[in-house]
């Protein structure tokens, strides 16, 4: 029987997954790597949403549009070239 926290547990990993990193082990790579999972993991949601009559197209572009706009922000001040 599993207990509450167990419970917890398996679906935070539903609902926000995480994938193994396969690239060269730096700082600035799993940051980054981090920021652009949270990203997919957002336009998921803004997708659903808008697909199941939730938001407006344009509000998911817009919301989309800022998010990504957030990354290219985060690439900057991570440094990667």
């Amino acid at each position: 029987m599993n207990t509450s926290s167990d419970f917890l547990a398996e679906l935070s990993d539903f609902l926000y997954p995480r994938n193994q990193y396969h690239g060269e082990l730096k700082t600035e790579y799993l940051q980054f790597n981090l920021h652009l999972q949270e990203f997919s993991q957002r336009v998921n949601y803004i997708c659903s949403l808008q697909t199941g009559g939730k938001i407006a197209p344009e509000e998911a572009y817009k919301q989309i549009q800022n998010l990504w706009k957030q990354l290219k922000r985060s690439k900057k001040a991570i440094q990667l070239n």
